[in-house]
């Protein structure tokens, strides 16, 4: 039987949404298997987890860490040297907290701490999102005791024994989304008898995304359908510039939706980036879906990511260099005309989704504790 104490874990990674919001799920399940676990955040200076990570209240230290550019830059010059004094402060951190298990979910922060982690004989697990193994992750599989994987055959990454197949922890409110369907209306300012299309391109945006959108913006307007745009930070400046806040009485453009819940809800087809946390929570939403993989991210994952769907009849796969020339709202409008593909998108997608990820991941990080 296992001790009554508290359990202490460190939680480490993060970098982008598709790592935070997974690790913040995986915190939350382990609070929910045992409401006096006591979880620390390790992340990257300067980097969003350090604000989410609070937001949902939970504590975080900071690594000054970042990764290496393609090119020769001061910050990779600088490199080695945040390198070690990043494994220095994450062995000092781990020696102050004394974790029963640390979890690594990729990102800047999740190598060193979990070097120094089992390099003080801490056991550690580790979650990979995307069907291409990160290179972190790679790197550290030998150190680790277990490795909770989204997608099956990763045993081309990682060796087959520590495997553990849960899906990716996503948001627990994306789910029964037709109760919430009236409510979203509601909220967006919709009517129930016209079409509607999200279009999330991540929390700092997509350009292609945006460009296709704004490139047919007037197909959007004469089929009546009902728009939610998320163009992220970066572009939403220059979007209402260009658009104004609000482009048509049925369009709603925000820099980021916090209300992804009622977004899905109200949605009857979504475009999306193929990043692993949104194509876990499209599977959760049961939603039909256009994926347009970033071509700007490593080995090329997302397109992995997409075709893993594709291949099984879960989703439609839009190029990103088609996605910004004029293929995007076509494709979507002729997406939202066809019911019986939606019907057959909605149900294959269904199948892929793990509604339980993140309570079967706080259950294998408890197996390791004494």
């Amino acid at each position: 039987m296992k001790n009554q104490r508290p359990y202490r874990i460190i939680i480490s990674g993060g970098g982008t949404g598709g790592h935070i919001y997974p690790a913040i799920a995986i915190a939350d399940a382990l609070r929910q298997l045992r409401s006096d676990t006591e979880i620390l955040f390790v992340g990257a200076e300067g980097r969003m987890e350090m604000q989410k990570v609070p937001e949902a209240g939970y504590l975080i230290e900071g690594l000054r860490i970042s990764g290496l550019q393609r090119r020769l830059t001061l910050d990779n010059l600088s490199f080695p040297f945040k390198l070690i004094a990043s494994f220095r402060k994450a062995g000092a951190i781990v020696k102050s907290f004394r974790p029963d298990v640390v979890v690594g979910v990729g990102g800047y922060a999740s190598g060193p701490l979990m070097l120094a982690a089992t390099a003080q004989g801490i056991p550690g697990v580790l979650q990979e999102q995307n069907s291409y193994a990160g290179l972190t992750n790679k790197w550290l599989a030998k150190r680790a005791k277990k490795i909770c994987v989204a997608y099956p055959n990763m045993e081309r990454y990682f060796p087959a024994d520590k495997l553990v197949f849960t899906g990716n922890p996503v948001r627990k409110d994306i789910q029964h989304l037709e109760e919430k369907r009236a409510e979203a209306l509601s909220h967006f300012g919709f009517s129930a008898d016209k079409k509607v299309l999200l279009l999330i391109g991540g929390s700092l945006g997509a350009r292609s995304l945006n460009e296709g959108m704004k490139r047919d913006l007037e197909k959007i307007k004469e089929a009546g359908v009902q728009l939610i745009w998320q163009t992220g930070k970066f572009y939403y400046d220059s979007m209402v510039a260009e658009l104004g806040k609000e482009p048509a009485a049925h369009i709603r453009m925000q820099p980021f939706i916090k209300e992804m819940q009622l977004a899905y809800a109200a949605a009857d087809v979504v475009v999306s980036r193929a990043g692993a946390l949104s194509i876990s929570e499209l599977c959760l939403a049961a939603k039909p879906a256009l994926l347009v993989p970033s071509p700007n991210v490593a080995e090329d994952h997302q397109t992995k990511n997409a075709m893993a769907l594709v291949n099984q009849g879960a989703a439609v796969l839009v190029k990103d260099g088609e996605a910004a020339n004029g293929q995007l709202v076509p494709q979507a409008l002729a997406l939202l005309d066809n019911e019986a593909k939606q019907k057959e998108l909605s149900r294959n997608i269904s199948k892929l989704a793990k509604p339980d990820a993140a309570l079967q991941i706080a259950e294998e990080i408890i197996k390791l504790i004494p």
